[in-house]
């Protein structure tokens, strides 16, 4: 075996170390039990649960719930199956994007599992140089359904509505809201530029910095790598409209079922009209970036206690906010440390004999 699946090893394993998923769920739960602690300290229960009402379409609300979670897992497992040229099949894509999923659950909002999602497509006999261009085209992709989405809220709802005064201030949170969206905007044109326009200094770059002494052993591997940066920039350049309106097609559709998650849950239990939905997937867009700015694994806690805070006018219980948060993260956040958990192991010993 030569040197870099050993190296693709010690990362993945590093990345996904178990005090990571302990801390994760240490964060989680606790900042879910102080919330649970308050809502409770000044209501009876049974005065709580007289105002939850369970009825079918509560039932189907969260099979929607549900279904927008596979929806989610299975537009992105489309989204690489097209950008990798369909060189990863169904079931491997189903790793991929589970143990990407994991990746992201451990680490902090700001570093998402990008970086670790690299080394994941070079296991599955995607070139290192391909791999990471892969990971930037994803990047762009997301960011841009962000940047995008952020107008046509807007055309619904006003700002002020967005930023309430229990997150520690609105004029700061909408300092830290447009800031956020701004950084993402550049990210998305440094992005675009690195693999489209501009991917010869991107290269050069990468093989500029494995010139330092410290990085230096690793200087042969980056100068393949950025070779094949290059390579994969001008195969992508030729694809069709097709190809990309399909990857595109496929972002946007993993998001909208991501975002639609939360709405599912709370229609579940509240009565909500149109426009209130809209003012849903508003707040969201605060939550993703507080979440994105977090610096706890997978946005754990702070996730659980912005839901809460945001999305308070919509019921009088803080106690029914709560309970939502936490089952929102129930079915969106920890599945991902249970599966990557499980399959991690078997898949690292597979993706080892195959490389």
């Amino acid at each position: 075996m030569n040197n870099l699946p050993e190296n693709d090893t010690a990362i993945i394993q590093k990345a996904f170390s178990w005090w990571k998923i302990w801390l994760a769920i240490f964060f989680g739960l606790s900042i879910a039990s102080l919330m649970m602690y308050r809502s409770l300290a000044n209501h009876q229960i049974s005065d709580i649960l007289t105002g939850i009402h369970w009825t079918y379409k509560s039932w189907l609300w969260l099979l929607g719930a549900f279904i927008c979670m596979v929806g989610r897992d299975f537009f992105y497992m489309l989204r690489i199956r097209i950008l990798t040229k369909e060189m990863i099949t169904w079931k491997n894509s189903f790793h991929v994007i589970m143990l990407w999923e994991f990746a992201s659950a451990l680490a902090p909002g700001v570093m998402s599992g990008a970086t670790v999602a690299m080394f994941i497509l070079h296991r599955e006999k995607i070139p290192m140089g391909r791999s990471t261009a892969i990971i930037i085209i994803t990047a762009l992709m997301d960011n841009l359904f962000y940047v995008l989405l952020i107008p046509v809220v807007f055309l619904f709802i006003s700002q002020a509505y967005l930023f309430p005064d229990s997150l520690g201030g609105s004029k700061s949170v909408q300092w830290v809201f447009w800031i956020g969206f701004g950084i993402k905007v550049v990210l998305c044109l440094f992005l675009f530029s690195s693999i489209f326009l501009f991917p010869k200094l991107t290269s050069n770059f990468l093989s500029g910095v494995f010139k330092l002494p410290f990085l230096k052993k690793w200087h042969s591997k980056a100068v393949k790598t950025s070779e094949e940066i290059e390579v994969s920039s001008k195969e992508l350049k030729l694809e069709s409209k097709v190809f990309w309106l399909k990857a595109i097609g496929a972002t946007f559709a993993s998001w909208s079922c991501r975002y639609l998650v939360i709405n599912c849950i709370l229609n579940a239990f509240l009565n909500l009209n149109f426009l209130n939905n809209i003012q849903i997937l508003g707040k969201q867009l605060v939550l993703w970036l507080l979440m994105m700015v977090s610096p706890t694994p997978g946005g754990s806690g702070i996730a659980e206690y912005a839901f809460g805070q945001l999305l308070a006018d919509f019921s009088d219980s803080a106690l029914l906010i709560t309970g939502l948060a936490i089952l929102w993260r129930l079915i969106s956040y920890f599945p991902y440390l249970f599966i990557g958990a499980v399959i991690l192991p078997k898949w690292l010993k597979k993706t080892t004999s195959n490389t």
